[in-house]
C-alpha cells in the first residue's frame, strides 16, 4: 500500500470508480461487501460482523463520496443502526470543501424503518442528508394492518424520509432489483453504492445490473454461525480487474465480463 488513507481515496478507487461511463437508463452500480476467508458476510442471529480492518473501512467511507446514493435493506438498519455517512475520513482543510456524503437509501418494504434511527435523527440534526425509503403497497393486508401501514408511512414521513412506492412488486412479494433502480434513476441518482445485508447482495448478485464488485477479503474464519451469499444462474461472470493489500486484508475490484450462459429457461 503506498498511499495514506488520511489524505486521499487510493488511486485505484478513484481511477475505478470516477472514470466509469455507466449505462443510460439506471445508474452505475457498486456492490461492495467484506467477507471471511470463509466467504461469510455475517452472523445467523443477526449480530453485526465487523470483518474489515481500520484501514478497509476507511477507504469504504472514500467509497461512499464517490457515490451519489448508498442503499441498504432494512434488516441492516434494524440490526446495525448505521449512519451512512463519511464520519470516519479526515477533516477537509480549513475553508476546504466537505466531502461529499451520499443519499441513503433503505429498501424496506412494509415500513418497518424506525423514526427514532440514526439517519433521521442525523437529517433532524442538520448532520445528515434526508433518507429515501423505497416501499411498496400491500393489497393482502388487512384493515387493521393498513390503518397501522399508514400511520407508519404518516409517522416516517413527519420525521423527515422521503417515501418512494415502487411501481411493481414480483410474485414473490419481493421489490425487484429492476425497479428499484428505475426508481433512483428517475430521482436524480446517477450512481449507487450497494452495501447489504446479506438478502440485498444476493438479490443483486443475482441480476445484471451490477457493474463492479469491490470485495473486502478478511483474514477471519467465521465458520458455522456465519451467514454467506449463493450465486445462480442468472449470476453475471466478473473478472479481477484490481488486487490491492490494505491493512491486514485484501481488496478485490472485479468488473462483468459477459452474463453467465447457464439458463434454466
Amino acid at each position: 500500500m503506498n498511499f495514506d488513507l488520511n489524505l486521499a481515496p487510493p488511486a485505484f478507487l478513484s481511477k475505478i470508480l470516477l472514470s466509469r461511463d455507466g449505462p443510460k437508463s439506471r445508474p452505475s452500480v457498486t456492490l461492495t461487501f467484506a467477507q471471511s476467508i470463509d466467504a461469510k458476510i455475517g452472523i445467523s442471529n443477526g449480530t453485526q460482523l465487523m470483518l474489515s480492518c481500520k484501514e478497509t473501512f476507511v477507504m469504504t467511507h472514500w467509497m461512499r463520496t464517490m457515490h451519489d446514493a448508498i442503499l441498504v435493506g432494512i434488516g441492516t438498519v434494524l440490526n446495525d443502526d448505521p449512519q451512512l455517512n463519511v464520519r470516519h475520513l479526515p477533516q477537509p482543510a480549513e475553508g476546504g470543501k466537505p466531502h461529499h456524503l451520499p443519499r441513503p437509501v433503505i429498501l424496506d418494504k412494509k415500513l418497518e424503518l424506525p423514526p427514532s434511527c440514526k439517519l433521521l435523527k442525523n437529517f433532524q440534526a442538520g448532520c445528515g442528508r434526508r433518507p429515501w425509503v423505497i416501499y411498496a403497497d400491500d393489497s393482502s393486508l388487512s384493515s387493521q394492518e393498513s390503518i397501522e401501514f399508514e400511520n407508519r408511512r404518516k409517522e416516517l414521513e413527519s420525521a423527515g424520509a422521503k417515501l418512494i412506492k415502487a411501481d411493481f412488486v414480483s410474485p414473490n412479494g419481493y421489490i425487484p432489483i429492476e425497479t428499484v433502480l428505475k426508481s433512483l434513476y428517475f430521482n436524480g441518482v446517477q450512481s449507487l453504492m450497494v452495501e447489504g445485508g446479506a438478502k440485498v447482495i444476493e438479490s443483486f448478485l443475482s441480476s445484471k445490473d451490477v457493474d463492479r464488485l469491490v470485495i473486502t477479503a478478511a483474514p477471519v474464519f467465521v465458520g458455522a454461525a456465519g451467514v454467506g451469499y449463493s450465486l445462480t444462474s442468472t449470476t453475471p461472470v466478473y473478472k479481477v480487474v484490481h488486487k490491492e493489500n490494505i491493512g491486514k486484508d485484501t481488496v478485490l475490484v472485479l468488473e462483468v465480463t459477459a452474463s453467465n450462459e447457464h439458463s434454466t429457461e
